[in-house]
């Protein structure tokens, strides 16, 4: 197969990239822009890899995207190019309709033509998969569980605008034909995560000696999915999974933000002590809350597992404790991201 990947740059993209490399025999096309967040450093390990291919475009730019079509002739898309930050989508909220609406709008439409172009079993193996998020159904209650039925109710500049752009890719899927799947993911974690996001905050500021900001009373609740696992599953669906259809991928362990960021510390503690044998979450500092902050998220993957045999390897563990280990051993990796205009600063107060 040829896989193209939209934000492949990205921190799902690029392990997804990865994943494909190591364990298919399939060509991959990595097209992203390289905004704030996309960093090549992160598949560096790939630049050599005989089936590895790299374009820089945006998804908004139609020409580009018309060529790569032309030229790659991909069997798969795989669309994960976004912007994703909710505190930025706070402060800018521009950028997000720009990418995630208009930009999804015109790589289906790029895809709509050259699936038009295709017969016979190149048309048949043709999958366009559309990769989302679980915070388009808003929030829950202390019960309760989204499903692929679940109504739609985004809260924040950014689930509204991948709100949007997952109707378009249904609407297409409905009104041109195209073999559209969507699937909605909780709350991802693992290595290569830009320093914006609450796991490698919470670790970078720790190991910085920095106070460790925890939004209101840290009780919201959020599902948290290993990234790897994550691009299992996606690769999962767009090989086994029935186009039009919709599923939800979640890692099957919740848990409040404050008992999260206490097990990070505590894992702090045992691989690289603080100097002074104190316990990092004496660094805890709780911070006024986040605007339209949803209460509760959690998913129910029970379709994904039965249907199409998917289900996380990590428990509810072990895959902080591998992410902890990766930036420990990686802080060149993070150094280089500090280095520049980025420095861990709060956003989305507005």
């Amino acid at each position: 197969m040829n896989v193209l990947i939209t934000g492949g740059a990205g921190f799902i993209g690029g392990n997804l990239v990865r994943h494909l490399l190591t364990t298919t025999g399939h060509t991959v096309l990595n097209l992203d822009a390289l905004t704030y967040a996309g960093n090549l450093h992160s598949l560096a390990d790939c630049d050599a890899h005989p089936r590895y291919r790299f374009v820089q475009a945006d998804i908004c730019d139609a020409a580009a995207l018309r060529s790569v079509f032309a030229d790659f002739k991909p069997d798969w898309v795989m669309h994960l190019a976004a912007e994703s930050h909710v505190d930025r989508s706070i402060d800018g909220p521009g950028a997000f309709i720009q990418t995630n609406v208009v930009g999804t709008y015109t790589l289906l439409q790029a895809a709509r033509v050259h699936h038009a172009s295709l017969s016979g079993p190149a048309r048949d193996r043709f999958r366009f998969l559309h990769v989302s998020t679980d915070e388009v159904y808003g929030s829950l209650g202390d019960t309760g569980l989204f499903t692929e039925a679940t109504a739609y109710d985004p809260h924040s500049p950014y689930s509204a605008s991948k709100a949007a752009s997952d109707h378009l890719a249904r609407a297409w899927a409905d009104t041109y034909g195209l073999p559209v799947l969507v699937t909605n993911c909780s709350n991802n974690y693992g290595p290569f995560q830009f320093p914006e996001k609450l796991i490698p905050v919470v670790i970078l500021k720790a190991l910085r000696g920095d106070p460790i900001p925890v939004y209101g009373k840290g009780a919201n609740i959020r599902d948290w999915l290993y990234v790897g696992d994550h691009a299992e599953a996606l690769h999962t669906v767009i090989e086994r999974g029935l186009p039009g259809q919709t599923y939800n991928i979640g890692g099957n362990n919740e848990r409040q933000n404050i008992d999260l960021v206490r097990l990070l510390c505590g894992l702090l503690d045992e691989l690289r002590p603080r100097p002074d044998g104190q316990p990092y979450a004496r660094q805890i500092s709780f911070v006024a809350d986040r605007p339209g902050h949803d209460l509760r998220y959690a998913i129910d993957a029970s379709k994904i597992h039965r249907e199409l045999g998917w289900t996380p390897r990590q428990d509810h563990s072990s895959g902080f404790r591998k992410t902890v280990q990766w930036y420990l051993d990686n802080e060149a990796w993070t150094a280089d991201i500090l280095n520049g205009r980025y420095k861990l600063e709060r956003l989305g107060q507005t």
